[in-house]
This record gives C-alpha cells, sequence and structure tokens, in this order.
C-alpha cells in the first residue's frame, strides 16, 4: 500500500528528517551527543532499537487534520524513560528481522494491534539517544484502519493512545521545554496536550516531522518552561 496524498509531503521528504531533527539544538549539545555515540560504540553500551510511527487515517485526500498519531506513556516503573510519552517501541532482539520487524513486534505486545494492518513506508535515519545508549530507527508507517489499541502490560505501558495529529499541529499546544535549571539552554520541542506532555526524542521527531511535511504552523518559541512546570499544566482545558 502506497501513502495516501495528506501523507506523501512527509515520506517525500524523509531524508530531510535528520537535520530537522537537530536543527534547534545547540552546537554543543550535538557535540556532545557525538562523543556519547562515539562512547557507547566505543565500549559497547550502545543499543539498537526500533520505534513505530503509525498514521492512521482517511486513503484520499490532502488535508491532515483526520489523521491521528499512536502514542503511548511509558509506565513510572521503567528503568529508562519512566513515565514518558513514546512511540511503541524497544530493542532489538536477536530473531527480528531488521527494525521494521522490531517496531511491529514492540507495537503488538505493548498496545496490541494487528501488524498486518500496519503497512510500513519508510525507515527513517538512526537517531542517538545519549541517556539511555539506544540508537533508534524510527519506522514511518500508516493504517488505514488500525483497530482496537490498549494497554498490554501495565508494567511497560501506563496508557495508549491515537493522538489526532492537529493537537501537534495546533500552535497552541506547542512549547519548549527543559529537564532541569542546568540544562535549561537544552530546551527542546514539546507538546502540552490535554492529558499528556509529549517531549524529549518523541517530541523532537514530531516536531520534525511537521517541519518537513510542511504541517507546521508558526508557534511561540519563548515559551519555554521546566519539565516539571509543563507536566503540571496538562490536563484541564480540552486541547484540539
Amino acid at each position: 500500500m502506497t501513502a495516501p496524498t495528506w501523507l506523501r509531503p512527509l515520506v517525500d521528504n524523509a531524508a530531510k528528517m535528520s537535520e530537522a531533527y537537530v536543527h534547534r539544538l545547540p552546537v554543543d549539545v550535538r557535540a556532545m551527543i557525538k562523543a556519547a555515540n562515539a562512547q557507547a560504540t566505543l565500549t559497547g553500551a550502545r543499543r539498537d532499537a526500533a520505534v513505530l510511527v503509525l498514521f492512521s487515517g482517511p486513503q484520499s485526500g490532502e488535508n491532515p487534520d483526520s489523521a491521528d498519531l499512536l502514542v503511548t506513556v511509558r509506565a513510572s516503573t521503567l528503568r529508562h524513560h519512566a513515565g514518558q510519552a513514546a512511540f511503541p517501541g524497544g530493542a532489538v532482539d536477536l530473531g527480528d528481522a531488521g527494525p521494521v520487524a522490531t517496531a511491529l513486534r514492540e507495537a503488538n505486545e505493548e498496545t496490541g494491534i494487528d501488524p498486518s494492518r500496519v503497512h510500513p513506508l519508510v525507515t527513517l535515519d538512526k537517531v542517538f539517544i545519549a541517556p539511555s545508549a539506544f540508537e533508534v530507527v524510527p519506522v514511518l508507517a500508516y493504517s488505514p484502519d488500525p483497530g482496537p489499541v490498549s494497554v498490554v502490560d501495565h508494567a511497560e505501558t501506563a496508557a495508549v493512545a491515537r493522538v489526532p495529529l492537529r493537537a501537534f499541529i495546533n500552535p497552541e499546544n506547542r512549547l519548549m521545554v527543559y529537564r532541569d535549571a542546568r540544562s535549561r539552554r537544552w530546551a527542546m520541542p514539546a507538546f502540552r496536550l490535554n492529558e499528556m506532555l509529549v517531549w524529549g526524542f518523541t517530541a523532537q521527531v514530531i516536531s520534525a516531522m511537521l517541519d518537513v511535511a510542511g504541517w507546521a504552523q508558526p508557534w511561540d518559541t519563548s515559551e519555554v518552561r521546566g519539565l516539571d512546570e509543563a507536566m503540571a499544566m496538562v490536563g484541564g482545558e480540552e486541547r484540539r
């Protein structure tokens, strides 16, 4: 299956994702990530992983307003990235036949989605995540109807949601977030949704996708908040 018309701008410009992913990062942060990647390679600490970036929506039309994106919230007890919004995915198993197989297997284990309903379109360039030493391949995929999705294992996943793409596009939902006072100058794009703050790796990928697909609308990058403050702001008034 080919991508629907509304998704083609992203698929056709997938090669631009790497630069779009890092273009808001300061030069010294890019250097730090590069050094951490080299060190993880040298010590053997780096691990391969893949995530499923699944869009669902109509098979025709050029407007992405009716589309949605599959997102999970990781359990608060996990060792890495606890409590964060994330794409379904995880580490590569020995039996996986590449990143697409990893992404589909992990998505099934986390959300119960039927892999036969998912149509992989393109694998994006690897992204190194310094805190966990994962080198992650985002697998861009499409489903006209993904079927039911829900939490399979509460020890791993706290929530599963198909978030409307318009919620990420809406400039009122966008801000910059930093982890703590020491890292304020390393603030990165985030999305403040109804019951979820999307930040970190997942938010960077989504922000880059909006940019390269031409879906992004002008937003206030001067709104910069600490992670705890931003987390306290989710909920309440519905955001679309």
